[in-house]
């Protein structure tokens, strides 16, 4: 069937959108951009899931238990769950969920030959630990892991670990990317890439609503390629698609939205915007660590020099004014604060200050030595970029910026050769852990994330002792003391702290957002 053929019938109720990216594949084990994600999050399912608050909640397990020693979960199975109906089952067929899938997909997870991006999920259950993954029945699945590792809930809601049936990639081999089977809200229709991708839905899906109405609502899901901007933002206000995410692009934000981030009155008869927090905090780096050849008569090493910097950018002005206020000024830790469970524990970082910035400035040194630093940086920020370069000459630090391709700029990055960068932090899972571990010595670049080389004995000994069971709240108190610790050693800049936005169309409701910008559609609805 081409893509022209699909035409919506009747009262039928189909969700658009456009996704500029594209989509690679629709294999959960290939599931590491957003694009890829949302699609795939739409066809399968895994152990347990996220709420829009990040509460972990049952999914396929109903209940599960963790031994003292945080090593051993165990999880028990819904015995209604069935895979999309495909051939591979036999003519029109499907097959019951049996924990033996779970093992299975796990398996192939960390199995070399796929070479899934996801494969470090379980790398805290490779060896010694020879069986990790254990099928006790059909309804109780067990894990071993060789180390506690407290976020592993977390890890196990991603996409990569989504359950797939052992009959379809022996059947599709590496086409199953593009014919995926599931047991997910909506199931495979079409797929013609670059071009239009069609789901319809899962009749037999197993959640219900709390009426007991099978989910989901819609009948189909209908997603668009449209690479151009314009296009795309077009596409949206003339109502042909029901949905347009962020403001990535930003060449429409000054169309669409006030400095103050309200959308235009003339806009809100027809659309509404949905915003909330995102676990994505976008910063600077610094190469802290002396041994670098990069950082040789480089003023970075000096942390009154990197406080310097940290008190000289007026964060809320950059964004109000460069982000339309889409984003929460960077005046806290690492760790987003919406993270702290308990409000004592959002930690203080730097705000805008022009007496103390001068102050440390000259306490380095720098202005008896003004050493023009170089800041490396990708295209998509340079006018965020060419704010800070405005905001450090205001102080007397010589800015330069080196544009690179996003490629290129990582591989710097990743070398150690580039002593002052910029860089974000999309959290992989929805744990303070996430974001405190770039600054774990033993994750140095290029093994690990930490890309400030940053190293600190005290910080080292928080963060694995934070990794013991223990009670969440002392959990989170270590990680407080982490995050106040890096602000006092300033090896980073926090900028700020992004927010997912949604536009949306009038008749589309009950579209959560969430922190991981995570496309949910089981409970959308659409009105006439």
């Amino acid at each position: 069937m081409s893509c022209s053929e699909f035409k919506p019938q009747g009262d039928k109720k189909v969700f658009k959108y456009n996704e500029p990216k594209g989509i690679t594949s629709l294999d959960p084990a290939f599931a590491r951009s957003m694009s890829n994600t949302w699609a795939v999050n739409m066809l399968f399912n895994g152990l347990v899931q996220l709420d829009s608050q990040l509460n972990i909640q049952p999914s396929i397990a109903k209940n599960w238990t963790i031994s003292s020693d945080g090593k051993i979960y165990r999880f028990y199975l819904r015995n209604d769950v069935y895979f999309h109906k495909d051939p591979c089952f036999g003519k029109d067929s499907t097959r019951l969920l049996t924990a033996r899938d779970f093992v299975y997909s796990f398996n192939r997870l960390l199995d070399p030959k796929l070479a899934s991006p996801g494969k470090w999920v379980f790398a805290n259950v490779s060896p010694p630990v020879e069986t990790p993954f254990v099928a006790v029945s059909d309804t109780e699945l067990v894990i071993s892991l060789k180390q506690a590792f407290p976020p592993f809930l977390g890890l196990l809601a991603m996409q990569y670990c989504s359950v797939v049936p052992e009959e379809a990639i022996k059947s599709y081999g590496n086409d199953f990317r593009m014919h995926p089977i599931g047991t997910g809200p909506f199931r495979f229709f079409l797929w013609k890439e670059g071009v239009k991708l069609v789901l319809h839905r899962n009749p037999f899906y197993y959640e219900k609503d709390l009426k007991g109405k099978r989910l989901p609502y819609l009948d189909a899901v209908s997603v668009s390629f449209l690479s151009d901007a314009q296009s795309s933002f077009m596409a949206f206000l003339q109502g042909r698609t029901d949905m347009l995410n962020g403001l990535d692009d930003g060449s429409y934000k000054d169309a669409i939205l006030t400095r103050s981030g309200d959308l235009k009155p003339e806009l809100a008869e027809k659309i509404y915007a949905k915003r909330s927090a995102f676990l994505n905090t976008e910063y600077l780096g610094f190469l802290v660590s002396d041994s670098c050849k990069a950082v040789a008569n480089s003023p970075v090493t000096n942390s009154d020099f990197r406080k310097a910097v940290n008190y000289a950018i007026d964060r809320r002005k950059m964004i109000r004014y460069l982000r339309n206020s889409i984003g929460i000024p960077g005046e806290h830790g690492l760790v987003p604060p919406f993270l702290y469970r308990q409000e004592k524990n959002r930690v203080k970082g730097y705000g805008f200050d022009l007496r103390l910035a001068r102050y440390h400035l000259n306490k380095s040194g720098y202005t008896k030595n003004p050493v023009p630093v170089k800041l490396f940086i990708t295209a998509q920020y340079t006018d965020l970029c060419e704010f800070i370069q405005h905001e450090l000459e205001a102080i007397g630090i010589k800015a330069s910026l080196e544009v690179n391709p996003p490629g290129t700029h990582g591989e710097i990055v990743a070398r150690g050769q580039a002593p002052f960068f910029r860089k974000s932090w999309v959290a992989d899972y929805p744990d303070a852990e996430n974001y405190l571990s770039l600054l774990y010595s033993k994750n140095y670049t290029p093994a690990g994330p930490n890309y400030t080389l940053y190293a600190s004995s005290l910080f080292d000994t928080w963060y694995e002792k934070s990794l013991r069971p223990m009670p969440d709240t002392m959990r989170e108190s270590l990680y407080s003391k982490m995050d106040s610790l890096s602000i006092a050693d300033a090896p980073m800049v926090i900028l700020f702290y992004d927010e997912s936005l949604r536009f949306l169309q009038k008749r589309v409701k009950a579209l959560p957002n969430n922190p991981l910008n995570l496309l949910d559609l089981k409970r959308c609805k659409l009105e006439p």
